[in-house]
């Protein structure tokens, strides 16, 4: 195999949210199947740890998803370091403290949709150009059952994942041939954020690791041929 060819075969993913629960699991998990993983978190500490534990040949970095010039200038150096991802996977989310609509505060339900909308848009913005011009790539939008049914006391979160079932359709009517977006339900799993709804019930759900586990070899296969598809992890 000449050099040439082996530097064709390795493939670039971005996962946003690469710190916590399903995130971290992601951006391990492909590192391992041998994927150059760029991602981004909130907690400095944490993206450092990262960092630290998956070693050179990656690439993280502390950014708010929500701020998109935040969002622009992490596309920028990951573009440079490792080139025009060929799957993007936006996965940074935040959930209500569980409560009817009337009792969540305006800054509460305007966090969540700054975060879980427009922190998607914000990095389709900023990486989509790049793909589209590579005339390649795999955009995976986190969604939820929540996303598609819907619960008391998690109207903020439901309106956000319906909405980016919403934005990944359209999204998906406007990609170029070769390319494709795609809505994907990871299922029920104990992760904080499922903590922060059900409590100790939580645990009886699946563990993000084991997830991942089926996940990761499951959104590696995505293709072209998925454009438009909304899917639910195996």
């Amino acid at each position: 195999m000449s050099k040439h060819t082996h530097q064709k075969s390795i493939r670039t993913v971005i996962v946003t949210g690469s710190t916590r629960g399903i995130g971290r699991e992601m951006v391990k998990g492909f590192a391992l199947r041998g994927w150059k993983v760029a991602g981004c978190a909130r907690s400095r500490k944490d993206v450092k740890t990262l960092t630290e534990e998956l070693g050179p040949g990656h690439f993280f970095e502390a950014i708010d998803v929500a701020n998109d010039v935040a969002v622009a200038s992490f596309a920028r150096q990951v573009l440079d370091n490792l080139g025009v991802p060929n799957l993007l996977i936006n996965n940074a989310a935040l959930m209500n403290d569980p409560a009817p609509l009337w009792e969540i505060s305006a800054s509460e339900f305007d966090r969540l949709t700054a975060v879980n909308i427009n922190g998607i848009a914000n990095i389709i913005r900023h990486f989509a150009q790049a793909m589209i011009r590579q005339g390649s790539g795999v955009i995976v939008n986190l969604s939820s059952g929540w996303g598609r049914s819907t619960s008391a006391d998690v109207t903020p979160y439901c309106t956000t994942k319906w909405a980016i079932e919403g934005l990944t359709s359209a999204l998906a009517q406007e990609l170029p041939e070769g390319m494709a977006a795609i809505s994907l339900n990871p299922g029920v799993i104990d992760t904080d954020m499922l903590r922060q709804c059900w409590g100790d019930e939580a645990a009886s759900y699946e563990k993000p690791f084991e997830w991942a586990k089926t996940a990761v070899p499951f959104l590696e296969k995505l293709t072209a041929q998925d454009n438009g598809r909304q899917l639910t992890a195996p």
